[in-house]
């Protein structure tokens, strides 16, 4: 259901997208539909959203939003990250509330994952 000014959708830039759907696939569970050959759409994913055929790439630095995933064991999922040929781009780091780290998809697209569980599977503080 569509709620009234709520973010509803988000767009990203990818290059190649059967590396996209590969490594979306194999990391976050994800299925991308081709939705014509220079868009791919996914839905279910906490928000719906899909990725444009483009040779940019999104990072915070050059002001991009960031895009931040959940994990309630960041650990195993930044593993899932570097077998799917991700690379971890800052290392895990404690906040206030939690722990996080970034990392690229093979697109080049900046991305980070948070928890608020340690290793151990305590919450953190």
């Amino acid at each position: 259901m569509y709620e009234h000014e709520k973010i509803d959708y988000v767009e990203m830039p990818a290059k190649d997208f059967e590396g996209t759907k590969a490594f979306f696939g194999k990391v976050f569970g994800w299925s991308l539909q081709d939705a014509g050959p220079d868009y791919l759409a996914f839905t279910d994913q906490g928000v719906d959203g899909g990725f444009f055929r483009s040779d940019q790439k999104m990072s915070s630095e050059a002001g991009s939003a960031l895009v931040i995933f959940y994990s309630v064991d960041i650990e195993s999922t930044q593993e899932k990250i570097k077998a799917a040929n991700g690379t971890i781009s800052k290392p895990t780091m404690y906040f206030p509330g939690g722990r996080r780290f970034h990392f690229l998809d093979p697109n080049g697209n900046e991305f980070a994952v948070w928890s608020d569980h340690e290793a151990n599977g305590t919450l953190v503080g």
